[in-house]
């Protein structure tokens, strides 16, 4: 995906994520995170959204800590959360291509992560939102669930942090239906290493070779992986322990630089 793509899926996510707030009222549980009702979502989302801004907007070179959540509720925390968006969405629009700033993932560009986190930040949580609304969420089109597959696995659990390890090497695939693309996640004692390749593997390859696979749509892939449907949402074939360490010691933490909450993004 474009940078021009990531703000514009940004922007719709933002915006669906506050009416849906608005809808559930800021009281109510949010089920997707069990510890939230929704003014704790949008007081950590929004709070995230002027924390990223600051990077861009300012080009702060290193990390900037964040300026907290506010002590906001009912329809002044939902303007709160609007206005912040709105910045964040602006900024990255009238970013230059050349921006330099902190950034904590591999990516063409500052300007490219910012852009990519952010949409990821927030479609996860437009997700959380309308599940306070009951029903079916809106949809994630296939390329940016891939795309957020691939943030996931290529990015964050390629870092050091990364708390999914196996005693003796374990191989966990997963496969989108609907994209063309498969992740092969090689465990270890070591962090995951995630090779993505278009189509099915080639039989006999290294990663035509696994103990387990995961095949849904990039969407159900995408919101399993971050936590926000149940694994029984995919098929799982093979021996399903890869399937199971990986989902008790994948999630990404908010707990210093960079920061993300325990259920996601």
């Amino acid at each position: 995906m474009e940078i021009a793509d990531h703000i514009k899926s940004l922007a719709a996510a933002g915006q669906l994520l506050a009416a849906a707030a608005q809808g559930a009222g800021t009281g109510a549980p949010v089920p997707t995170c069990p510890q939230w009702r929704v003014r704790d979502l949008l007081r950590h989302t929004g709070m995230v959204h002027r924390w990223a801004t600051a990077f861009v907007a300012e080009g702060h070179t290193s990390y900037h800590p964040d300026g907290g959540e506010p002590d906001l509720d009912g329809p002044e925390l939902i303007d709160w959360f609007r206005e912040g968006h709105g910045l964040l969405v602006g900024a990255l629009d009238a970013a230059p291509a050349e921006l330099e700033c902190w950034s904590f993932l591999p990516a063409p560009s500052p300007l490219a992560f910012w852009a990519r986190r952010q949409t990821h930040e927030t479609t996860i949580h437009r997700v959380d939102a309308e599940s306070a609304l009951g029903g079916r969420p809106s949809p994630v089109p296939a390329a940016l669930a891939a795309d957020g597959i691939d943030e996931l696995l290529l990015g964050f659990h390629a870092r050091p942090k990364s708390l999914v390890r196996t005693p003796a090497p374990r191989t966990l695939r997963m496969r989108a239906t609907d994209a063309g693309a498969c992740w092969t996640v090689h465990l270890s004692q070591e962090p995951p290493r995630a090779v993505r390749t278009d189509g099915a593997p080639e039989a006999g390859s290294e990663e035509g070779l696994v103990d387990c696979e995961l095949t849904a749509s990039a969407e159900e892939l995408y919101l399993t992986l971050w936590n926000r449907l149940p694994l029984a949402a995919v098929t799982v074939t093979g021996d399903p322990e890869p399937a199971r360490i990986w989902r008790e010691n994948s999630a990404i933490n908010w707990s210093g630089p960079p920061r993300t909450p325990a259920t996601g993004a």
